[in-house]
């Protein structure tokens, strides 16, 4: 069976098959049928959906929610990331699970409001204050749009953080005919939480845990018996201000290592490499679907080339991409945007070619355009 629909559409039933309780956001093109349709699906599952005052009022909800229990989704484009970022800074401080979709349109500032780009990949990675790592899926196809939004919760749940499902315009407001076998559910874990056992004081529970640096402490909620603090300052285990240089370093080199000791678990990418091929395509959201097209018309035409679509942009999957490097004397990135991905590339490869293939014009790249690359 097929159906005529899109990505707003697919991200929204992914977030309900993940058992998503709680939505905050404001309207902003091309984010906004994500807000209307989750104010109208979300309420039937027993769920809450709110339009908020504004993008800071949103992201505020959401992480209050998340902290009080709720499983928590927002949605926005790049304007409102810029006015998300300091809550971003606090999720990731105060390790709070949360999905951020952020629906790219072209830029900077307002910029094309309806129109499409891939501008935002180095700004969802480095938007908020003190640089520390954060994750970030990326969907090329309406069923990817519905696996990754569940892949998202299932991996905020697992790392207690914010994560990121970055699409753009045209993949969340263009009409497609969609293969609903193609849809594919992912597993979301439950919340890992915090259970006193019995004679045990509530205030023994301490919500932070830096050793092992790349471990996850459980969770406890507002308004369950148990004493619990919260802060956005550096803290020590039990979320007291501190100062204390050991407690500080900990505490920072936990938030880092507890998604860059687990890469290769996070890593997803779509590898079509074909044996003897010297040239490597990379792309990913709705570029890698005019560069899926263009690898079949050039194997048609008897030339060798192989493809990879990046799914998980942050962290970058070094695994997978210097795999598919083997052999490979010429590598293509192609992104709407002037190389920002290239440069992670480029950061991973040594002594081969490397192209970039870019789009700012708030057009898509076309197959053939990259047929002109290839031959």
């Amino acid at each position: 069976m097929r159906e005529f629909t899109d990505g707003s559409t697919a991200i929204v039933r992914g977030a309900l098959a993940a058992g998503c309780t709680f939505f905050a956001g404001y309207p902003i093109t091309p984010a906004s049928p994500i807000l209307m349709a989750m104010m109208r699906e979300l309420p039937k599952v027993g769920g809450v959906a709110i339009q908020a005052e504004d993008e800071l009022a949103a992201i505020g909800m959401c992480i209050g929610a998340a902290m009080s229990g709720a499983r928590t989704l927002t949605a926005t484009s790049g304007p409102g990331i810029s006015l998300y970022s300091e809550n971003i800074g606090l999720a990731i401080m105060g390790e709070v699970p949360l999905v951020i979709v952020d629906v790219q349109r072209l830029g900077p500032s307002t910029g094309g409001a309806t129109t499409v780009g891939q501008g935002d990949i180095q700004f969802v990675r480095w938007g908020t204050a003190g640089g520390y790592p954060i994750m970030a899926l990326a969907p090329s196809s309406i069923p990817e749009c519905y696996s990754l939004t569940m892949k998202a919760f299932d991996l905020a749940e697992r790392f207690r953080c914010p994560v990121f499902l970055l699409t753009d315009k045209e993949m969340n407001m263009t009409m497609n005919t969609v293969d609903l076998d193609r849809y594919v559910d992912v597993p979301v874990r439950e919340r890992r939480t915090y259970k006193a056992g019995d004679g045990t004081e509530t205030s023994a529970f301490t919500p932070y845990q830096y050793d092992p640096p790349d471990g996850v402490p459980p969770m406890a909620h507002f308004g369950e018996d148990v004493i619990l603090r919260f802060t956005g300052s550096t803290h020590d285990e039990g979320a007291f201000i501190s100062k204390h240089p050991p407690t500080v370093g900990a505490l920072n080199r936990h938030l880092a290592a507890k998604i860059e000791e687990h890469t290769d678990e996070i890593e997803i990418v779509t590898a079509d490499l074909e044996p003897g091929a010297k040239t490597l395509l990379i792309s990913f959201g709705i570029t890698a679907r005019a560069m899926r097209g263009a690898v079949q018309r050039a194997r048609g035409k008897g030339n060798k080339v192989s493809a990879l679509t990046i799914n998980s942009l942050w962290p970058v999957p070094e695994r997978a991409i210097r795999s598919a490097l083997e052999g490979i004397e010429r590598v293509v990135v192609a992104e709407l945007n002037l190389g920002q991905y290239r440069h992670e590339v480029e950061r991973l490869v040594h002594g081969l070619e490397i192209l970039g293939l870019n789009r700012v014009d708030g057009e898509l790249l076309s197959p053939d355009q990259f047929l002109e690359v290839i031959l």
